[in-house]
């Protein structure tokens, strides 16, 4: 699990029919989770917000309830506080 700060949002017209519908993000990872790992997308089920620090799952927990989409991070929580 990765804690994030969603910096924006990408447009796709064009993609794989099992991620229509879905919204993608740009996660920055923070503190120690920044370790040299960059900005990623993840898609976004929750309806999280530009600015607003998240919780991500990467790999095969991120296809829970999407097994068939091409999908390897999805944000799974919005943080409230820490």
């Amino acid at each position: 699990m990765i804690v994030g700060k969603v910096v924006g949002s990408i447009v796709s017209t064009r993609k794989s029919e099992n991620l229509i519908g879905n919204k993608f993000m740009i996660i920055e990872p923070l503190g120690e989770m920044a370790g040299g790992t960059g900005r990623f997308v993840a898609i976004d089920n929750i309806g999280a917000g530009i600015g607003e620090t998240v919780l991500v799952a990467t790999g095969s927990a991120a296809r829970v309830g999407m097994e068939n989409a091409p999908v390897d991070a999805a944000i799974v929580g919005i943080v409230d506080e820490v």
